[in-house]
């Protein structure tokens, strides 16, 4: 959805189609639309070829998410990567970043570059679908020892079991601008010089159980224990 401008908005290009034609949208029709910075109710005024326009009803109010995650996945499969970012926005991150380790597939940080647009779409239809006010910022590839300056209060890498479980690593009390990063490895796992780094950068090493999981599984585990962990904190602390 175009920028809401006063009292209207409009769809265009594709979307626009799939509604006007796929979903048969019609004048006086109510919708829920978002323009990435607020949530409106809004009525269809005209549904014609690639261009739909909607009066504004009223200004919904909408929950935001208990605390801002940043999710640094070391590159997979792409099919698999993007599974990855379609959940990870279903569950709320705030920002996906592509990370090249030493255990990746040769040429996938290249390769990603072709397949950022794409992303970004899958990124926008999940936030649709799950009814976010902001879609994720997807970020270009970065090498490891990037991702490692993540500027963000609290930073935990995923490790096998020996590590600590991530839920106990969690400060006690929520804050409403906590900022978490969160790092998954590859297949594979990390090598030791990356386990150093990682540390010696102020990352802790952190565990999800036992099993061994697949870097899409980690991933999503990972941020659904963050974001739980932040929600059941901020009710103890409002309480």
């Amino acid at each position: 959805m175009e920028a809401v401008d006063g009292a209207t908005a409009e769809l265009r290009g594709e979307e626009a189609r799939h509604l006007a034609r796929v979903l048969r949208a019609e004048a006086g029709q109510r919708y829920e639309i978002c323009d990435n910075q607020s949530v409106y109710l809004a009525e269809i005024e005209e549904a014609r070829g690639d261009r739909v326009v909607f009066r504004v009803v009223e200004r919904l109010e909408a929950e935001g998410m208990p605390v801002r995650i940043a999710l640094y996945a070391a590159l997979i499969k792409f099919d698999r990567f993007e599974w990855m970012i379609e959940k990870a926005t279903e569950l709320g991150v705030e920002r996906i970043v592509p990370v090249e380790t030493g255990r990746c597939e040769k040429g996938l940080m290249e390769a990603s570059r072709k397949r950022s647009e794409r992303w970004v779409r899958i990124a926008r239809e999940s936030s649709q679908q799950s009814r976010r006010v902001r879609m994720p910022e997807i970020l270009p590839a970065v090498r490891f020892e990037q991702a490692l300056s993540a500027e963000v209060e609290q930073r935990y890498f995923l490790e096998e079991a020996s590590a600590p479980p991530l839920l106990g690593l969690l400060p006690g009390a929520a804050g409403d601008a906590d900022r978490v990063a969160l790092l998954v490895g590859p297949e594979g796992g990390w090598t030791e010089p990356e386990r150093s780094a990682a540390a010696a950068a102020g990352w802790r090493p952190a565990s999800l159980g036992p099993q061994i999981l697949r870097a899409e599984t980690a991933s999503l585990a990972g941020v659904a224990v963050l974001t739980n962990a932040w929600m059941s904190r901020t009710l103890i602390t409002i309480e």
